[in-house]
């Protein structure tokens, strides 16, 4: 109920508030979604103090994020208010549909090449006034765990333009501090299924860190790859001195090391958990 109320009264709200006072409006109104969800939200700026200097520049800006489910545009909404290049199908989705049209989302066709050329315009005009824009460039949504490789074709907006590009690395977390794919919006659901099990869950924690920003190159490859290799995190697995690891992949079994090994494993692997 307290989603509904927020999506039901933000266009009104929207349009009495001073243009001045929108963007703080929409940080507000994001992060009171999220709370609603049962979503914590935890930024972390690793920008430095070179890279969070030039944010405070009126320039455009183009944000780049890995690609979970629908609540990641809430949670990158919540750090700063933003367009997004989204599925065009989302305009027309209830209640959503109109909030996307008022965040000013760039429709596109991902199966559409003659529509990248208008799009990438789009983006770059976006850019060249001012506004910030954030795109997923996987190209689709991920389950939390695993990710994609990015689609270089968007970055040209940033390159066309000369805008810095912003990477922004998206993860769930559960009360434990395990990756989540509970948000995640894949396959077969439905946005009514990922909305449902979110709505269903606790503890899950929305981790949004702010990388140090890419200048945007003459080459749309090359900074494809650099923001790559900035939001790609090597996952350090915690040592346990008193487990041992049988086996290897997601099925591998944790013992104790008071437990007795069995024979058909005479060289247990390192102790992961």
């Amino acid at each position: 109920m307290g989603v509904l109320g927020l999506l039901v009264s933000f266009p009104a709200v929207n349009i009495l508030t001073p243009r001045r006072r929108r963007r703080g409006l929409h940080r507000r109104y994001a992060r009171a979604v999220l709370r609603c969800c049962g979503i914590r939200l935890r930024i972390i700026d690793e920008r430095g103090a070179e890279s969070e200097a030039a944010a405070d520049e009126n320039t455009g800006v183009l944000v780049v994020a890995p690609h979970v489910g629908w609540s990641d545009v809430v949670a990158l909404a919540a750090v700063e208010p933003m367009g997004f290049v989204a599925r065009a199908d989302m305009v027309e989705w209830p209640l959503l549909g109109d909030l996307a049209r008022l965040m000013r989302v760039i429709p596109i066709e991902r199966e559409s090449l003659r529509q990248l050329p208008g799009v990438i315009a789009t983006i770059a005009e976006r850019l060249s006034a001012g506004d910030t824009v954030c795109m997923f460039p996987e190209g689709t949504t991920w389950c939390g765990r695993a990710h994609g490789r990015p689609r270089p074709a968007l970055f040209q907006a940033a390159v066309d333009s000369g805008t810095p590009v912003q990477p922004i690395r998206v993860r769930y977390l559960d009360r434990d501090g395990e990756l989540s794919t509970i948000p995640g919006f894949v396959g077969v659901d439905t946005f009514q299924d990922s909305a449902r099990r979110v709505l269903r869950s606790k503890g899950v924690t929305a981790e949004l860190t702010l990388l140090p920003r890419e200048l945007p190159g003459s080459d749309r490859h090359d900074l494809a790859r650099r923001c790559e290799r900035a939001l790609r995190v090597e996952q350090t697995p915690t040592i346990d001195a008193h487990a041992t690891a049988l086996g290897s992949g997601p099925t591998r079994l944790i013992v104790r090391e008071t437990a007795a090994v069995p024979e058909t494993s005479p060289h247990p692997a390192a102790a992961v958990s």
